[in-house]
């Protein structure tokens, strides 16, 4: 049977897109599914028409056919396509959505619809629902290019996504390699050098329909966990040349097999020259810890790796192990940190950077340097829908390019042209990217604890400074009041601080029993405490009190530190808490992906700068000044009402 007689090729994608929203339109308003389950529903249609084009059965053309009838060839597109369907899957929909969808798609012929019209149709219709609820399986457009044009991938290259969603980063290296290569056989890279994975078969149809469409040929995507082995599903397992990819964060795995399979899956100790794994496996280890060592197994020799991940993978001390891991086994080509929004419109507020590694050999001990960069514009807000945001001249109007589009306001392709003109040897010249040799390298990967105004914050260019820990007792022990059976105590949290005097302006009575757990460090007059855990740490919102009378024997939160016996004038510690340069160091010292903090040995490292006797005791007159002012005040406010 020709199906010409009945297929009609769209040579448009905004064709297709239509009907394959008001495909979904229905189903969500007659069936009562989620929109996930829309969409899910939908895809196994997708993959029944397109196996009854490529088999040429033409049941989509049948007159009278039946949702009776369309179960039935499903059953066989489950045969073919098995790694993405349970054997006793059905399609989930009511009769009427079922003939409604046939109908929509009866006429027009998938295989022989312009690839442009099939590709960018289906990408836009996923990207609207991805945005909608799935985010948990999708990066954001602009990261996944981002990546994909530093990695600049090559068409003989064999390329690996193993958490790959609905096929974001695959898509987007197919894309880069048709527009950078004048002759590219996208069939036989689809079938050759193109792999993904993903343990969520759902998902993972999704992006075996976008190769689909791109070309109707065999792809390399399978519903699999990726920390397991793969060689028998690949024969070029642990010899891939590019991996891309965005792994799963948060979740833990703790299945002893599977993490005794792992360097990482074991406990590792500090030693005089780094890190060495001892013989105990952990009770668990997170997901994107135990991608971070299968990716890197998976490459061959020289072959390079994208991979997004929560930023306390490169600044949290106790992560330190990894970071001597990843130093060990590659070089680091690049660390790109992304702004706090980027994955708001997908579901989640965690900060995350970019990592880029190149695996060398094992006894390679070169030296080299690192770009490091930082993207401040998305060309997107971060808000649920994240809407673009064009680029405006000095009268507020939209800059428009030669074609008469909008310019979306992003800094990516500044960061992009640097590092290629670094990695080409060029100058280049921008505010938010540097280079450093390995050998700097020290215990973190961050963007700001390596920037150049940080690193010259902890130039000593005089004699005349010190070390915060060198100069007061940080109290780390917790009160033994918290011990007492009874009782009532004053308890002081970050927002009991005025950060504009230095003041503590309240503290609530508890029963000792009923205390918060961060409840922890008694204080005393004198002492000065100062925050280093929340998102105000290091910002012009830092909150640093002196301790007076009033609130003496208080508990506080263990979200400040207690400096006690300072050896320098307290009254100029406290201005200096306030400058500049002891709230960049702090920021620089903050770790943590969600709730940013700084460690006990970061903060005993800050450094105070000690001015000539003259100045110092000209701010501490002042300082005192003040304190007396603000005292004297309150004592005349009190006196009104005695």
């Amino acid at each position: 049977m020709d199906a010409t007689l009945f297929e009609m090729p769209l040579l448009r994608e905004d064709n297709l897109l239509r009907r394959f929203e008001e495909i979904h339109d229905f189903i969500y308003a007659h069936d009562g599914l989620s929109p996930q389950e829309t969409l899910e529903e939908f895809i196994k249609i997708l993959f029944v028409k397109i196996f009854d084009e490529t088999k040429k059965m033409y049941i989509f053309h049948v007159d009278n056919i039946t949702d009776t009838g369309i179960s039935s060839i499903f059953e066989l597109t489950k045969k073919e396509f098995d790694h993405f369907f349970e054997p006793d899957e059905k399609i989930n929909l009511s009769p009427s959505s079922l003939i409604f969808t046939v109908k929509k798609l009866q006429n027009i012929s998938l295989n022989g619809s312009s690839q442009d019209a099939k590709g960018l149709a289906f990408q836009k219709f996923i990207s609207s629902r991805e945005k909608s609820g799935r985010g948990q399986f999708f990066t954001p457009e602009p990261v996944v290019n981002f990546c994909v044009q530093i990695i600049s991938p090559q068409k003989h290259e064999k390329i690996l996504d193993p958490a790959c969603g609905s096929g974001g980063f695959l898509v987007s290296t197919l894309k880069y390699l048709q527009e950078n290569n004048l002759e590219f056989d996208t069939a036989y890279s689809i079938q050759n050098n193109i792999f993904g994975i993903d343990i969520n078969k759902s998902i993972a149809r999704i992006a075996k329909m976008k190769l689909l469409l791109e070309r109707n040929v065999n792809s390399n995507i399978i519903s699999y966990n990726s920390l397991e082995t793969i060689e028998s599903f690949f024969p070029c397992a642990n010899e891939f040349d590019v991996i891309l990819t965005n792994p799963p964060f948060g979740a833990k795995i703790h299945n002893k097999s599977v993490l005794s399979a792992y360097q990482l899956g074991y406990k590792w100790n500090r030693t005089q020259k780094g890190f060495e794994k001892n013989g105990s496996i952990l009770n668990n280890q997170s997901v994107e810890t135990l991608f971070i060592e299968r990716c890197i197994d998976l490459l061959k020799t020289g072959g390079r790796m994208a991979i997004v991940l929560p930023n306390g993978n490169f600044e949290n001390s106790s992560l330190e192990y990894i970071r001597y891991y990843i130093m060990k086994k590659t070089r680091i080509l690049a660390v790109v940190n992304l702004p706090q929004e980027t994955f708001i419109p997908y579901g989640t507020g965690v900060k995350t950077s970019l990592l880029f590694l190149e695996k060398k050999a094992d006894n390679d001990t070169q030296e080299y340097f690192i770009f490091f960069g930082k993207i401040t514009k998305l060309g997107y807000q971060g808000n649920k829908n994240g809407t673009p945001i064009y680029k405006k001249n000095e009268y507020g109007q939209s800059v428009i390019d030669n074609t008469g589009n909008q310019i979306l306001d992003e800094d990516m392709s500044d960061i992009i042209t640097s590092y290629k003109n670094y990695r080409a040897g060029k100058e280049f010249s921008n505010l938010n990217s540097f280079m450093i040799h390995s050998s700097e390298i020290r215990n973190r990967f961050d963007f700001d604890y390596y920037s150049p105004e940080t690193r010259n914050l902890f130039v000593n260019t005089n004699n005349n400074t010190v070390k915060l820990g060198d100069i007061c007792e940080i109290v780390k022990t917790k009160s033994p009041k918290l011990k007492i059976d009874n009782g009532f105590v004053n308890y002081i949290e970050l927002s009991d601080i005025n950060t504009y005097s230095f003041e503590i302006i309240n503290a609530a009575s508890y029963d000792i029993h009923d205390l918060p757990s961060r409840a922890s460090y008694e204080v005393k007059r004198g002492d000065i405490i100062t925050a280093v855990a929340g998102n105000s740490v290091g910002t012009s919102k830092h909150a640093t009190a002196l301790v007076s009378k009033k609130y003496s024997g208080c508990i506080c939160t263990n979200g400040f530190r207690v400096l006690r016996n300072v050896k320098i004038n307290p009254y100029y510690l406290l201005y200096y808490m306030k400058t500049d340069k002891f709230l960049k160091q702090m920021f620089a010292f903050r770790t943590g992906a969600a709730i940013p903090a700084v460690s006990d040995t970061d903060i005993s490292k800050i450094i105070i700068e000690i001015p000539h006797k003259e100045l110092m005791q000209k701010i501490i007159e002042k300082m005192q000044n003040v304190f007396f002012l603000r005292n004297k005040a309150q004592e005349e406010f009190e006196s009104i009402y005695k």
